[in-house]
């Protein structure tokens, strides 16, 4: 045995990032060898059948053996208390108990150290785990798990039931009485330790046997890790059914973030040179392919990341990360995210003792984490100590010199193209000033009144007060106020549950075709729907009378949008034009093709409040200022009288062609998020007119919907949430970003999209994010849960889009639905859709809280009344 070695490091390796300290070479041992370890101890077998347990503070001083098996010893953990520390060993003869206190004393007296025989076993055993309170322990031999009671020494419960031998098992801290257990039948089992029966049983995980287990109870997840580098997670939330959140193939993890790592090299790093890469000439030429997962561990991204990397971010609440040891180096996988926070390679430091491991045990604490390796091709075994602060640090990218926010923090500059919007707004006079100057003008009074001849006309009112509003009516306080502005007096309740129940499903389109997209008004009173057979609908929000129709693309209409006051309609179909209406009217007001673009529109808003026109065309995001004359001329009835200006064009990094984009029209904001073919998203300033940062390889495919927190006038949320922003990819789940960081905070996969679009919507109260999927579902996340908690149906094929509602109205108001959820579908039409008069593509309403509270029905407002609503 040797003391500490004294580290060398590669060029650039960080001596402050690994601390290397030797505590065994040249072992008569055979790999893979069971390790444990527990700061400070260190436990691995001996040479004639014995247990060496050593301190990682003073290997040289602190030397303990412990001699009781007959056999080798092929299993070994660390109690969990402390109090008194104990260290269970097994061999194929049996299973052994020591307290190290005791055993101490015995070693410092002379005598050899012996601990308590807790059961003969019958097969080698694998795996040994302390329950949490050290009052048991589960021991997996064979293809059954053996649960000992440690006080009675006795066996609790025998749970027998894998295909194939059992390799790891842990107990969960909340039920201690539930032991759940991998094996090389490549599936999981939970089981009741009382009861000694099964509570589940997993499918086929994997297509390599199931090497390492780690249960995590703030994230409820637990992740089970194979022979070729797999780890699969699943969801221990109740209700759940331990259904599979997602699956990591950790080979193509770390080839990932290896390509998006651009950050400071290490100290000393030579100049000119590239970080390692995974698949760099001599790294997997000498090394196996996969990446066997031999351990797991627990460890806390708060302490690691720090509270300036966005942690500070409602969706990184619980966010918790996992050490995984493997045969060539030591990852850090964030467990909300689902993407690796760290990378450390064996091979970039040059003078480790072991460069490629035949077994590991690793552990975390604080901001520590420790690797106690066994050479695959030696008997050396060396603990390897890692600064995780440090090593995070040398591998992030950096942080952005101005911070991005989506609330502005200084006013528009002058030399900015969104100052023409405040410039023009400044200059326009409200009309209502406009009306009172006009009134107060002194008009030509007739010098001859004669009162009593009628038909003068001097008896009658002047006839511009003809038009003014009644002020003076008989008991207008003690009227009830109008239902126009009912909801604005309405707070969004956060206390609400999601929508759970079918409310109301409608067949919406005229003939075969499927509606594309749906987007429900500011107010929250009428509801667009967007059709593959060139029409739009504008409905009630309850889906109830006849919606308006609005007519005149010549393609699927693929992208609509409100004006933030209500009164314009914009939408975007497959024939390239861009089409402006007025809601009132349901008349294009204004017409865009290729006179004025030169490619196909793809994605379109308002913007700035109303006060541009934001659309991609191509590559090439453009801001257009828009003016809209309602003026008739009979004569000239088919000339356009409203138009638009260009204002500021951006282009696309690399000249992508434009996907989705999205921007926030409900409050002043300069940022515009787009994403382009290359699978980039990229957030432009237009206050400063450039491009402000570029998010490479956001997804495996290319994004096609980007999705703001965009709240709701009816709700608050805290400032900060607004820069949470969602992408979704075909193929690829849904990924929650933070704009202060750039960063991936949080992965939401479960809902099937493998072969088309779905949309998705974040709630009024930022708590919920709802997608549609392939499976004829509509599936619910909490912001908080990588998983969802909620699956709608109703829908008969693809959910295509989502919508919520801006607001929940209390008893006292009209009814309206939580979110809509609208599918693809061809439904064939009944009685009950005459009004449609159609059938193909549907539409479904879940309300919030239950029927009751959404009975009675709002009565039909008087065809004046809904106009002036309009």
């Amino acid at each position: 045995m040797e003391g500490p070695r004294a580290p060398s490091w590669r060029p650039g390796g960080g001596g402050d990032i690994v601390t290397e300290k030797h505590l065994a070479e040249s072992w008569p041992c055979a790999s893979p060898v069971p390790l444990a370890f527990r700061a400070p101890l260190c436990a691995f077998p001996a040479r004639s059948h014995g247990l060496c347990v050593r301190s990682s503070e003073d290997p040289a001083g602190q030397l303990l053996i412990l001699r009781g098996h007959r056999d080798p010893v092929t299993a070994v953990a660390f109690g969990n208390t402390g109090s008194p520390l104990l260290v269970c060993s097994a061999s194929q003869d049996c299973v052994t108990m020591w307290r190290l206190d005791e055993c101490r004393e015995q070693a410092l007296r002379g005598v050899d150290p012996h601990g308590v025989v807790l059961s003969a076993l019958p097969g080698k055993a694998r795996c040994v785990r302390y329950r949490p309170d050290d009052r048991a322990a589960a021991v997996c031999t064979g293809n059954q798990v053996l649960v000992l009671d440690v006080e009675a020494r006795s066996v609790l419960a025998q749970l027998q039931g894998h295909q194939g031998p059992v390799t790891a098992a842990e107990f969960c801290a909340r039920q201690p009485h539930v032991v759940i257990s991998v094996s090389e039948d490549r599936c999981f089992r939970v089981w009741d330790c009382r009861a000694g029966s099964l509570v589940y049983s997993s499918p086929v995980l994997t297509a390599a046997p199931l090497l390492s287990l780690s249960v995590d109870e703030e994230s409820q997840l637990l992740v089970a890790g194979s022979a070729e580098g797999q780890l699969c997670a699943c969801s221990l939330v109740e209700g759940h059914r331990y259904r599979c959140v997602t699956r990591v193939d950790l080979r193509k993890k770390v080839e990932s973030f290896r390509a998006r790592t651009v950050g400071p090299r290490p100290c000393g790093w030579p100049e000119g040179s590239e970080l390692p890469s995974a698949n760099a000439p001599g790294r997997g030429d000498e090394v196996e392919a996969t990446l066997p997962v031999l351990g797991l561990a627990r460890c806390d991204l708060a302490r690691v990341r720090g509270p300036d990397r966005g942690l500070n971010s409602p969706s990184a609440g619980n966010a918790r990360c996992l050490w995984i040891g493997s045969s060539t180096g030591s990852f850090m996988l964030n467990l909300a995210s689902f993407e690796l926070e760290a990378v450390l390679h064996y091979q970039d430091f040059r003078n480790l003792s072991i460069q490629v491991a035949g077994s590991c045990a690793v552990m975390s604490g604080g901001d520590k984490a420790f690797c106690l390796l066994a050479s695959m091709f030696g008997g050396e075994i060396v603990l390897l100590e890692v600064d995780l602060a440090a090593l995070v640090r040398s591998q992030q990218r950096p942080l952005l010199g101005t911070p991005l926010s989506v609330l502005p923090s200084s006013c528009v500059s002058p030399t900015s193209p969104l100052y023409l919007g405040v410039a023009a707004e400044k200059r326009t006079e409200p009309a209502s000033h406009k009306r009172a100057a006009a009134r107060s003008i002194v008009r030509d009074q007739p010098l001859v009144f004669h009162s009593s001849v009628r038909s003068s006309g001097y008896a009658a009112a002047p006839h511009a007060a003809a038009f003014l509003p009644k002020t003076a009516i008989k008991g207008v306080r003690e009227r009830p106020l109008g239902r126009r502005n009912a909801h604005q007096r309405e707070e969004y309740p956060l206390e609400k549950s999601v929508p759970t129940t079918l409310r109301r499903r409608l067949t919406v389109p005229q003939g075969p075709a499927a509606v594309c997209c749906v987007q429900f008004s500011g107010d929250g009173r009428r509801l667009a729907c967007g059709l593959a057979n060139r029409l739009l609908l504008v409905f009630d929000a309850d889906l109830t009378g006849t919606p308006a129709v609005f007519s005149g693309h010549n393609g699927a209409v693929s992208t609509l949008g409100w004006s933030h006051n209500g009164r314009w309609l914009l939408s975007a179909s497959q024939d390239g034009m861009l089409r402006l209406w007025s809601a009132r009217s349901r008349e294009a007001v204004l017409c865009l093709g290729k006179d004025v673009l030169a490619r196909p529109v793809q994605a379109a808003q308002f913007y700035y409040l109303d006060a541009f026109l934001l659309l991609s065309s191509g590559p090439e995001l453009l801001l257009l200022k828009y003016h809209v004359d309602t003026r008739k001329d009979e004569m000239k009835r088919y000339k356009q009288r409203s138009g638009c200006s260009p204002v500021f064009r951006l282009p696309m990094a690399g000249a992508a062609e434009v996907t989705c984009l999205s921007a926030v029209n409900e409050f002043y904001s300069y940022l515009v998020l787009a994403a382009g073919r290359n699978r980039a998203v990229e957030v432009f300033d237009l206050n400063a007119g450039r491009s402000a940062a570029v998010v490479a390889g956001a997804h495996a495919r290319p994004v096609h919907q980007i999705c703001q927190n965009k709240g709701s006038s009816f709700a608050t949320q805290q400032p900060e949430v607004y820069n949470l922003f969602a992408t979704t990819a075909i193929g690829d789940g849904v990924r929650l970003w933070d704009l202060r960081t750039l960063r991936c905070e949080r992965r939401f996969e479960g809902h099937p999209s493998r072969g088309y679009p779905c949309g998705m919507a974040f709630s009024p109260c930022g708590r919920f994010l709802a997608s549609g999927a392939e499976d004829r579902h509509a599936y619910v996340y909490e912001m908080g849960s990588s998983t969802f908690s909620h699956r709608l149906s109703g829908h008969t094929d693809t959910v295509t889009t989502v919508a919520f509602h801006p607001s929940v109205p209390q008893e006292r108001s009209p009814p309206a639905p939580h979110s809509v959820f609208v599918s693809r579908t061809a439904l064939l039409g009944t009685a009950a859709h005459a009004a449609i008069a159609g059938a193909s593509g549907d539409c479904a309403l879940y309300p919030l809280g239950p029927k009751s509270a959404l009975e009675p029905r709002e009565p039909r407002l008087p065809r004046r009344q809904a106009a002036e609503v309009i």
